[in-house]
């Protein structure tokens, strides 16, 4: 009888041991998809409130969301007339990103910033330093940057920046304890 209790128990213990190992990090995904002022802007303020909570953050810029990361002083050389077609008509940097609803004609846009600044609430710049302080790592989708024709010479100096597939995003993901799509 003894022995079936210590066996049980050894089988409970590494059950116990597979549950601990699949637990989550105290940490967030985020997914930047969108490349519309106020979607990248909600996506910082969370991140930074995030990180400033003591979770870990990794931001995972695809699609739409990579043209904030571009550095408005700087190009991409060797790129094919498609890639220079996206480079001219897409934002470059986060200084030209319009608003998703009512930017009429970037009056909205200038709205919101003014009303930012009037309200003391840190740009979209701004919350980019803080996040860079704060340590909060952000990922870029190599595949979206090679679809764009956008270069790695062209993108933002940030301490924590990498160039990755979905696969690092989703073992980030399969990490975190939030998971967010912006």
């Amino acid at each position: 009888m003894s022995l079936e209790i210590e066996n049980q128990v050894k089988l409970l213990e590494e059950q116990l041991k597979q549950l601990q190992g699949k637990q989550a990090k105290d940490q967030i995904s985020i997914i930047v998809f969108s490349g519309d002022l106020d979607k990248v802007l909600a996506s910082m303020i969370i991140a930074t409130g995030a990180r400033a909570m003591d979770m870990e953050v990794k931001m995972f810029f695809t699609f739409w969301g990579t043209t904030m990361l571009r550095d408005k002083h700087k190009s991409g050389k060797g790129k094919d007339l498609m890639s220079k077609m996206f480079g001219f008509m897409l934002p470059k940097g986060s200084s030209q990103l319009k608003l998703s609803k009512l930017n009429m004609c970037g009056m909205g846009t200038e709205m919101l910033k003014g009303l930012m600044k009037k309200k003391n609430v840190s740009s979209l710049e701004e919350l980019m330093k803080i996040a860079a302080e704060l340590g909060v790592e952000i990922n870029i989708c190599q595949m979206s940057m090679d679809l764009m024709g956008f270069k790695k010479e062209e993108m933002i100096d940030y301490p924590n920046l990498n160039y990755c597939g979905v696969a690092t995003y989703l073992a980030d993901a399969d990490e975190s304890r939030v998971q967010l799509f912006i």
